[in-house]
Protein backbone atom coordinates (compact mmCIF):
# COMPACT_ATOMS: atom_id res chain seq x y z
CA UNK A 1 0.00 0.00 0.00
CA UNK A 2 2.91 2.32 1.04
CA UNK A 3 4.36 1.66 -2.27
CA UNK A 4 1.29 2.14 -4.42
CA UNK A 5 0.85 5.64 -2.44
CA UNK A 6 4.06 6.98 -3.04
CA UNK A 7 3.79 5.97 -6.98
CA UNK A 8 0.16 7.94 -7.22
CA UNK A 9 2.05 11.02 -5.11
CA UNK A 10 4.58 10.96 -8.15
CA UNK A 11 3.41 9.97 -10.83
CA UNK A 12 -0.78 10.17 -10.85
CA UNK A 13 -3.30 7.27 -11.27
CA UNK A 14 -1.91 6.92 -14.88
CA UNK A 15 1.88 6.11 -13.36
CA UNK A 16 0.08 3.51 -11.06
CA UNK A 17 0.88 0.15 -12.20
CA UNK A 18 0.49 -2.72 -9.83
CA UNK A 19 3.66 -4.70 -11.55
CA UNK A 20 5.71 -1.68 -10.68
CA UNK A 21 4.24 -1.51 -7.19
CA UNK A 22 5.02 -5.36 -6.58
CA UNK A 23 9.28 -4.96 -8.15
CA UNK A 24 9.41 -1.93 -6.10
CA UNK A 25 8.50 -3.61 -2.48
CA UNK A 26 10.20 -6.87 -3.72
CA UNK A 27 8.00 -9.23 -4.18
CA UNK A 28 6.16 -10.87 -7.45
CA UNK A 29 2.69 -9.84 -8.32
CA UNK A 30 1.22 -12.85 -7.49
CA UNK A 31 1.57 -12.37 -3.83
CA UNK A 32 0.76 -8.52 -5.06
CA UNK A 33 -2.57 -9.91 -6.00
CA UNK A 34 -3.17 -11.96 -2.69
CA UNK A 35 -3.37 -8.86 -0.64
CA UNK A 36 -4.79 -7.30 -2.90
CA UNK A 37 -6.92 -8.72 -5.72
CA UNK A 38 -7.16 -5.77 -7.77
CA UNK A 39 -6.03 -2.24 -8.39
CA UNK A 40 -9.28 -1.15 -7.10
CA UNK A 41 -8.62 -2.82 -4.18
CA UNK A 42 -4.73 -1.69 -3.92
CA UNK A 43 -6.92 2.30 -4.49
CA UNK A 44 -8.51 1.75 -1.62
CA UNK A 45 -6.45 0.65 0.78
CA UNK A 46 -4.28 4.06 -0.12
CA UNK A 47 -7.34 5.93 0.30
CA UNK A 48 -7.73 4.21 4.11
CA UNK A 49 -4.07 5.56 4.75
CA UNK A 50 -5.01 8.51 3.50
CA UNK A 51 -7.66 8.74 6.12
CA UNK A 52 -6.02 7.44 8.87
CA UNK A 53 -3.31 10.80 8.27
CA UNK A 54 -6.37 13.29 7.80
CA UNK A 55 -7.97 11.63 11.26
CA UNK A 56 -5.29 11.50 13.26
CA UNK A 57 -4.69 15.26 13.23
CA UNK A 58 -8.26 15.75 15.13
CA UNK A 59 -7.75 15.49 19.07
CA UNK A 60 -10.02 13.43 20.98
CA UNK A 61 -9.75 15.13 24.56
CA UNK A 62 -9.82 18.41 25.83
CA UNK A 63 -12.33 21.70 25.81
CA UNK A 64 -14.28 22.47 21.92
CA UNK A 65 -11.33 25.45 21.97
CA UNK A 66 -8.85 23.25 22.58
CA UNK A 67 -9.70 20.83 20.16
CA UNK A 68 -10.17 22.98 17.20
CA UNK A 69 -6.61 24.38 18.11
CA UNK A 70 -4.80 21.50 18.01
CA UNK A 71 -6.48 20.58 15.11
CA UNK A 72 -5.82 23.78 13.04
CA UNK A 73 -1.81 23.33 14.24
CA UNK A 74 -1.97 19.80 13.24
CA UNK A 75 -3.55 20.13 10.05
CA UNK A 76 -1.71 23.68 8.79
CA UNK A 77 1.76 20.79 9.96
CA UNK A 78 0.22 18.19 7.79
CA UNK A 79 -0.04 20.97 4.46
CA UNK A 80 3.82 21.94 4.81
CA UNK A 81 4.81 18.54 6.00
CA UNK A 82 3.34 16.13 3.59
CA UNK A 83 3.04 17.01 0.08
CA UNK A 84 2.68 13.49 -0.93
CA UNK A 85 -0.70 13.33 0.99
CA UNK A 86 -2.11 16.47 -0.50
CA UNK A 87 -0.97 15.12 -4.21
CA UNK A 88 -2.89 11.88 -3.27
CA UNK A 89 -5.77 12.97 -2.55
CA UNK A 90 -5.74 15.70 -5.59
CA UNK A 91 -5.39 12.49 -7.96
CA UNK A 92 -8.04 10.81 -5.71
CA UNK A 93 -10.46 13.73 -6.51
CA UNK A 94 -9.79 14.00 -10.09
CA UNK A 95 -10.94 9.93 -10.77
CA UNK A 96 -13.55 10.57 -8.56
CA UNK A 97 -15.20 12.71 -11.41
CA UNK A 98 -14.77 9.57 -13.90
CA UNK A 99 -15.14 6.85 -11.26
CA UNK A 100 -18.45 6.53 -9.58
CA UNK A 101 -17.32 4.25 -6.68
CA UNK A 102 -14.57 6.73 -5.78
CA UNK A 103 -16.89 9.78 -5.93
CA UNK A 104 -19.19 7.72 -3.71
CA UNK A 105 -16.06 7.39 -1.45
CA UNK A 106 -14.86 10.72 -1.85
CA UNK A 107 -18.27 12.38 -1.06
CA UNK A 108 -18.66 10.37 2.13
CA UNK A 109 -14.93 11.52 3.37
CA UNK A 110 -15.88 14.86 2.48
CA UNK A 111 -19.38 14.46 4.76
CA UNK A 112 -17.84 13.14 7.50
CA UNK A 113 -14.99 15.97 7.73
CA UNK A 114 -18.00 18.51 7.06
CA UNK A 115 -19.81 16.91 10.21
CA UNK A 116 -17.29 16.53 12.46
CA UNK A 117 -15.67 20.31 11.79
CA UNK A 118 -18.79 21.30 11.73
CA UNK A 119 -20.08 19.84 15.40
CA UNK A 120 -17.01 20.86 16.71
CA UNK A 121 -17.15 24.09 16.02
CA UNK A 122 -21.08 24.80 16.94
CA UNK A 123 -19.36 22.96 20.93
CA UNK A 124 -17.60 26.46 20.49
CA UNK A 125 -20.90 27.81 21.42
CA UNK A 126 -20.04 31.07 19.75
CA UNK A 127 -23.50 33.33 19.18
CA UNK A 128 -23.79 34.59 15.56
CA UNK A 129 -21.29 31.81 13.90
CA UNK A 130 -22.72 29.20 11.85
CA UNK A 131 -21.38 26.25 12.49
CA UNK A 132 -22.46 24.80 9.09
CA UNK A 133 -21.03 27.57 6.21
CA UNK A 134 -17.65 28.02 8.88
CA UNK A 135 -16.89 24.68 8.22
CA UNK A 136 -17.62 24.59 4.43
CA UNK A 137 -15.69 27.82 4.64
CA UNK A 138 -12.76 26.06 6.30
CA UNK A 139 -12.85 22.92 4.03
CA UNK A 140 -12.87 24.74 0.76
CA UNK A 141 -9.97 27.00 2.16
CA UNK A 142 -7.78 24.14 3.10
CA UNK A 143 -8.94 22.43 -0.29
CA UNK A 144 -7.59 25.20 -1.83
CA UNK A 145 -4.46 25.46 0.20
CA UNK A 146 -3.48 21.62 -0.84
CA UNK A 147 -3.16 22.74 -4.12
CA UNK A 148 0.00 22.51 -5.93
CA UNK A 149 1.95 25.93 -5.55
CA UNK A 150 5.74 27.51 -4.85
CA UNK A 151 6.85 26.45 -1.58
CA UNK A 152 7.80 29.97 -0.58
CA UNK A 153 4.35 30.98 -1.15
CA UNK A 154 2.47 28.17 0.27
CA UNK A 155 3.88 28.69 3.53
CA UNK A 156 3.16 32.22 3.99
CA UNK A 157 -0.74 31.45 2.88
CA UNK A 158 -0.95 28.83 4.89
CA UNK A 159 0.07 31.00 8.04
CA UNK A 160 -2.14 33.50 7.06
CA UNK A 161 -5.30 31.28 6.62
CA UNK A 162 -4.78 29.71 9.67
CA UNK A 163 -4.45 32.88 11.45
CA UNK A 164 -7.95 33.57 10.33
CA UNK A 165 -9.37 30.58 11.61
CA UNK A 166 -8.14 31.53 14.43
CA UNK A 167 -9.47 34.71 14.68
CA UNK A 168 -12.78 34.05 13.17
CA UNK A 169 -13.02 31.07 15.58
CA UNK A 170 -11.88 33.36 18.47
CA UNK A 171 -9.19 30.74 19.46
CA UNK A 172 -6.13 31.96 20.88
CA UNK A 173 -2.38 30.92 19.46
CA UNK A 174 -1.71 30.58 23.02
CA UNK A 175 -3.53 27.53 23.06
CA UNK A 176 -0.77 25.58 21.28
CA UNK A 177 1.84 26.54 23.40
Amino acid sequence: MAAAFARIATDGFEGLRTREVAAAIGINIATLHYYFPSKEALIRAVIGHAMQRFSQTLPTSGSPAEQLSVYLHNLADLLEQDQSLWAVMGELVLRARRDPDLAHIVDQMNDVWHAKLRDLIARLGRPGLDADDVAALMIAAIKGLSLPTAPSVQSQRIDQVFAQFRHLLGLSQSALE
